[in-house]
């Protein structure tokens, strides 16, 4: 799998040109760094991808961010899935299967691990049906399963 074709191509809609990898965490939560040198968080538990620093001195300062450094572990969340689920299997990822921008629980039985292609591809296309519509408009919406 090359994740980075997969992002590119679920998430390249928002202006993303992926050129590395920075870091990554259970969640499927990545931090991208592009051509410009910028850093972009994806999210894939909040349907969002964006740029969270403009440089990498920028970067240096959020990671030193205690509120984003525990937002980015996540470990409650963690701990709690890998109880319920068990340990990661190879190129899997948590997941919430209803994502907290639809009103999803953030644990419980509102989590699931799934392939990590299938959630960077959800999540983009989720994404896109949500940036193009108004808000409280329908959209398509067929939760993973694995």
């Amino acid at each position: 799998m090359n994740i980075l074709k997969e992002i590119k191509n679920a998430w390249g809609w928002i202006g993303l040109d992926p050129q590395e990898i920075v870091v990554e965490n259970e969640f499927g939560n990545l931090i991208i760094k592009d051509p410009d040198n910028r850093f972009w968080r994806l999210s894939p538990e909040d349907v969002s991808c964006e740029v969270v620093a403009e440089s990498i001195d920028d970067y240096n300062k959020l990671i030193q961010d205690i509120d984003f450094v525990e937002d980015w572990f996540m470990a409650a969340m963690v701990d709690e899935a890998t109880k319920k689920l068990g340990k990661l299997k190879p190129d899997h990822k948590f997941y919430m299967v209803v994502p907290g921008v639809l009103g999803g629980e953030y644990g419980g039985s509102n989590v699931n691990m799934a392939p990590f292609s299938a959630i960077i591809k959800f999540s983009g296309s989720l994404g896109k049906q949500i940036n193009e519509k108004p808000d409280g408009a329908e959209i398509k919406y067929k939760p993973l399963s694995y």
